[in-house]
């Protein structure tokens, strides 16, 4: 029996490393402290994912912490109505959209923290025609996924090698390769934001505090010393 609990705890570790032989994954820009990028995250975030996919752990008032405004976050952001405490969710039913897509698309809240940044940035440029898929797509980090590429216009479309499994534009989109890269890269920024909002003052308090031990340390030891210089 304690074996086969093991096994299962340790199922999802093997799947990771498989996976991750398998799909080659680009580096994620990733900056937490780059505003600008992570306001136009955002906005991409809106305008094209929340049609379908929620974020109902992120509020749109974590956004002031980007440098927004609350007036911006209300003239750009809320499309449907929402107020600036409330939580990112989308205006379709679960009910519906198992309906009307086949399945309720996930939320997309820690999206990043369950499969990370690189996995995302790679999915998101990884689409392909494929004529065997009902949506007409296919991906190369996520095979058979059923989600069409909505960001095909500014990409353009690719197809896949079936010699050498890389992939190759066949027309292009609004934007070159390297303005849909930058594009994708600002997306994922932000959705890793959403997934630990406080991540970055987290990080900061920690080097308060291992700066106030260090000093607690170096004063302590002063302290020991002074105490047992009569005894040495």
């Amino acid at each position: 029996m304690k074996k086969i609990l093991l096994a299962v705890l340790l199922m999802p570790f093997f799947t990771l490393a498989i996976a991750s032989e398998e799909v080659h994954l680009d580096k994620a820009p990733i900056d937490a402290s780059n505003h600008e990028s992570l306001q136009r995250g955002a906005r991409t975030f809106v305008n094209y994912c929340l049609n379908c996919h929620s974020a109902n752990y992120m509020r749109y008032n974590r956004l002031l912490d980007i440098g927004l405004t609350e007036k911006q976050i209300k003239d750009n952001l809320l499309l449907a109505g929402e107020k600036v405490g409330d939580t990112m969710k989308v205006a379709m039913s679960k009910k519906d959209a198992a309906k009307w897509l086949g399945a309720a698309p996930p939320d997309l809240s820690v999206e990043v923290r369950a499969r990370g940044a690189d996995w995302v940035y790679t999915y998101m440029r990884g689409f392909y025609r494929d004529s065997t898929r009902p949506t007409g797509w296919n991906n190369t980090v996520f095979d058979k996924v059923g989600m069409p590429h909505v960001l095909y216009e500014l990409q353009g479309e690719q197809v896949l090698d079936p010699e050498t499994h890389e992939l190759k534009l066949v027309k292009p989109g609004t934007l070159s390769e390297e303005q849909y890269d930058a594009f994708v890269g600002d997306l994922t920024n932000f959705m890793a934001y959403m997934a630990e909002p406080a991540k970055q003052q987290r990080n900061q308090l920690g080097w308060f505090v291992l700066l106030f031990l260090g000093l607690l340390l170096v004063l302590t030891y002063k302290l020991k010393k002074a105490y047992w210089k009569d005894i040495h």
